[in-house]
């Protein structure tokens, strides 16, 4: 498609394989698939929030439009039109909504490979960005994962770098993406750990937005933990955005099952800038 050589794919990147929507499938039904598949034998959410800066309109966004399609008309629904760090921003809003509403279902879809690979063509672009979506459930109830502590960053300075408009290709300036995202994620993680008095040694697991392979082992670095203590499926399915973090995360318990004790440390960066971190602690 992008007529570039795998190999530079792999060293750039970490990618080898994407995944690609099929023709007419929208934001919404990515997001519904995911909601069922996380709803299963799960209580009833009394609020969803829905992230995606890929939906294929203005307005409406895609949350209610998931909420009727899984039979939940009426409960309220709430979109997050942030890429890349949509699901850290809305588990974090979640954590503090659930003990008002009650269980808050939190879902991230995306198509992203159709306006990565719009003309005029980046190829930088192109190679990275493919389609997925992904959900979790946020209760008030003990058990799971118990959600700690979070930070939340936005700076709207740099909005220019990462952007997508209502026409046209994603636009990215990538060396201003990264050089912030390299300084960012692992100052808003240290702020995170040391406001919580626990070092990184101590973290069971890394579970980022999958942006870029050589990027999560560049935060590896800075925080002198061993890269393979972050979790990464960013060969699979490349860079999909806001879904990209709980697309990681599912596939993370469901390889781990972790133990009672158990920290992980969420983080995520991408357009607005918006980035952030979060601090979950297996009950």
């Amino acid at each position: 498609m992008l007529n570039c050589d795998a190999e530079w794919i792999l060293q750039s990147s970490g990618i080898e394989e994407r995944r690609i929507a099929a023709p007419g499938e929208t934001v919404a039904d990515l997001g519904v698939k995911a909601a069922q598949d996380c709803l299963r034998d799960a209580s009833a959410p009394g609020l969803i929030v829905v992230a995606s800066g890929s939906a294929e309109r203005r307005f409406p966004g895609p949350a209610a439009l998931v909420a009727q399609r899984l039979g939940f008309a009426g409960i309220p629904a709430i979109d997050l039109p942030i890429a890349s760090a949509g699901s850290l921003f809305g588990i974090a809003l979640a954590a503090h909504l659930a003990p008002v509403y009650g269980p808050v279902l939190v879902v991230a879809a995306e198509k992203m490979a159709g306006p990565a690979g719009a003309e005029p063509l980046d190829r930088n672009v192109g190679i990275l960005f493919g389609d997925g979506a992904g959900a979790c459930l946020v209760t008030p109830d003990a058990g799971g994962l118990r959600i700690v502590d979070s930070i939340l960053h936005s700076d709207g300075a740099y909005s220019e770098d990462l952007r997508l408009g209502l026409a046209g290709p994603v636009e990215m300036n990538g060396m201003a993406v990264i050089r912030h995202a390299t300084r960012k994620l692992p100052e808003v993680m240290n702020e995170l750990l040391q406001r919580n008095r626990i070092g990184a040694a101590a973290i069971g697991a890394f579970l980022m937005h999958q942006a870029n392979r050589n990027l999560i082992d560049r935060v590896a670095r800075a925080l002198d933990v061993p890269a393979d203590r972050f979790y990464s499926n960013i060969g699979r399915y490349g860079n999909t955005s806001s879904a990209s973090m709980l697309i990681a995360a599912a596939e993370w318990r469901e390889s781990v099952q972790p133990q009672s004790g158990d920290t992980v440390c969420f983080a995520a960066f991408g357009a607005g800038f918006h980035w952030g971190a979060l601090l979950a602690r297996q009950s």
